[in-house]
């Protein structure tokens, strides 16, 4: 039988197989000394060494010799890169940055003795003050107490409504003092509650019946009223069967202690109109208009409706040193026609403090109409129990 030999390459003559020494590799040849001591120090050398074999076993294959190559020395500067040498200080402080120090701008303030108490945005200072300085020019309006008597009779619903509609319209404060005889009738509560102006309904106990001027105990009820809860304000006495202007109720809060104007009265007769009053010289009462004979005897020519006045004067006479330190009151003693004038010498006394209204006293603001209704008295309740005859029947 023929035997085949297998010659050894002849790159590999020069190796030794004696008990298994002398083995070379192409890592002997790249490192000609056989030194890998070197790496030996370093502690990634037993990942150098499987490194190198791995490479080894590819450094045989001819066209991929140079990819090899790029591959080992990409690895090797790697493994330098990562590997520490020498001491590294890890202690970083806040001191080895040093930051710029951020301090305000310095502002020199000087103050002259001055001390600020207060700091505020000048956001609509404008409007602010000129609020202010029409706050400190507007008054309050002075209170109006109007005293109205009342009685039973056919036209009292109609006096009542008619004057409770004109003290509607005038502007606050105002109350009015309805004042009615022997009890308050239920009727005229409800006529009071309807105007939906503020009132007071009080009643007078005092018999009038014996009495000429049946509203006096009814007006001294409502002074006692007015003295009693110090009530502040003007004072008119404005009976329910009169006609009044919305101007009237405006110009009373003018007067400061007594004001006055002129009354158109219509004649007992009713054939012509009669004109009582002041005569002014622009506010300055300088004389008074007159027709009757009689009434020439009087100190001061005024209808009860045409004067008014300031309530403090009941209940404080020191402030306008009264001469009178008795209460003031109508008096029911005295001479029909003179209650006007017997009260007005207790509130002043003379024509110098009187106030005349309007200025000049050129306008007519209210008038007195004598409306006689007899004997007729108001239904009970308003209503009528019956219906009325029927004069055209309705076909």
């Amino acid at each position: 039988m023929a035997s085949i030999r297998r010659t050894l390459s002849p790159a590999y003559h020069d190796r030794s197989y004696q008990n298994g020494a002398g083995f070379s590799s192409p890592s002997q040849k790249f490192f000609p000394n056989g030194n890998s001591k070197h790496f030996s120090s370093s502690s990634s050398s037993v990942h150098l060494r499987l490194l190198f074999n791995a490479v080894n076993l590819l450094y045989r294959k001819g066209w991929r010799r140079s990819f090899c190559r790029c591959i080992f020395f990409f690895l090797i500067g790697f493994l330098f890169g990562i590997t520490p040498f020498g001491h590294i200080d890890t202690d970083i402080q806040a001191k080895d940055f040093p930051f710029p120090e951020l301090k305000p701008p310095h502002v020199n303030l000087q103050l002259d003795d001055q001390i600020v108490t207060s700091v505020s945005l000048g956001v609509n200072t404008r409007l602010q003050e000129d609020k202010e300085i029409t706050a400190d020019l507007i008054e309050p309006l002075k209170q109006l107490i109007v005293v109205t008597p009342t009685y039973n009779r056919g036209f009292q619903a109609y006096f009542l409504n008619r004057l409770g509609q004109v003290l509607r319209l005038v502007k606050p404060p105002l109350v009015w003092i309805v004042v009615e005889e022997k009890t308050a009738s239920f009727e005229t509560a409800e006529i009071l509650r309807k105007t939906g102006v503020m009132y007071r309904h009080v009643v007078c106990t005092r018999n009038s019946s014996n009495v000429k001027d049946r509203g006096v105990h009814q007006r001294n009820a409502a002074l006692e009223q007015i003295e009693r809860h110090k009530l502040d304000g003007i004072v008119y006495f404005a009976d329910d069967d009169n006609v009044y202007s919305l101007e009237l109720f405006e110009s009373l809060r003018t007067i400061s202690r007594f004001g006055t104007w002129p009354v158109a009265m219509l004649a007992q007769s009713k054939n012509k109109a009669i004109l009582e009053g002041p005569v002014c010289n622009g506010s300055q009462v300088i004389g008074w208009h007159t027709n009757v004979k009689s009434k020439r005897l009087r100190r001061f020519h005024v209808d009860m409706s045409g004067f008014a006045f300031n309530s403090t004067i009941l209940w404080d006479p020191k402030r306008w040193g009264r001469p009178f330190l008795n209460p003031t009151r109508q008096l029911d003693t005295v001479k029909e026609g003179f209650q006007e004038t017997t009260f007005i010498e207790q509130v002043v006394e003379d024509e110098s403090q009187m106030e005349g209204a309007p200025p000049g006293c050129s306008r007519i603001m209210n008038w007195h109409l004598h409306l006689d209704t007899g004997n007729l008295v108001y239904p009970k309740g308003w209503l009528l129990q019956k219906n009325l005859e029927v004069t055209l029947p309705i076909k």
